[in-house]
């Protein structure tokens, strides 16, 4: 599968990104993405199901980018922070190009003045390449369990 110190690098990759989502630096969140990447946020149903819809859909490092500018610059919403629970990744494949991971999740919500709420649950269905700037996502599917959500899914998964 993969050697101890690209596992780590696995681990850290994720790590990482929720830290960079949790802690609202957009700017850097497209850099955790090669330049044709994919990123999802799709319910279970439409998963299981083999059925294309995605509640978000992203296909390039460019609309990663134009989404961060569409959160920070242009939609209006209630402020809120999120905090990534993530589970330990699980390697499905590796080879000198790419690693196949899966990893569980939870998303928790505070609003100001509210009580924090579980947000999103779910797991990650990752496809990671090897590049000479380290691992990066070329696809990232968010696969959340409940067929309904909030409707303010503002921020990255």
């Amino acid at each position: 599968m993969l050697d101890f110190d690209t596992y780590q690098k696995l681990l850290a990759l994720y790590a990482d990104y929720a830290a960079v989502v949790d802690n609202n630096e957009w700017d850097k969140w497209p850099e955790f993405f090669t330049e044709h990447c994919a990123y999802k946020v799709q319910p279970r149903e439409n998963y299981d199901r083999g059925l294309p819809l995605a509640t978000l859909s992203f296909e390039s490092k460019g609309m990663l980018k134009d989404r961060v500018y569409g959160m920070t610059e242009t939609i209006f919403h209630d402020p809120y922070y999120q905090r990534h629970v993530v589970g330990i990744p699980r390697v499905h494949r590796a080879d000198h190009e790419r690693i196949e991971a899966q990893a569980n999740y939870a998303v928790f919500r505070t609003k100001p003045d509210e009580m924090s709420t579980v947000f999103n649950v779910g797991r990650y269905i990752d496809t990671i390449r090897r590049t000479k700037d380290g691992l990066r996502f070329e696809s990232r599917l968010c696969v959340f369990d409940s067929e309904m959500i909030a409707n303010s899914l503002i921020y990255p998964i």
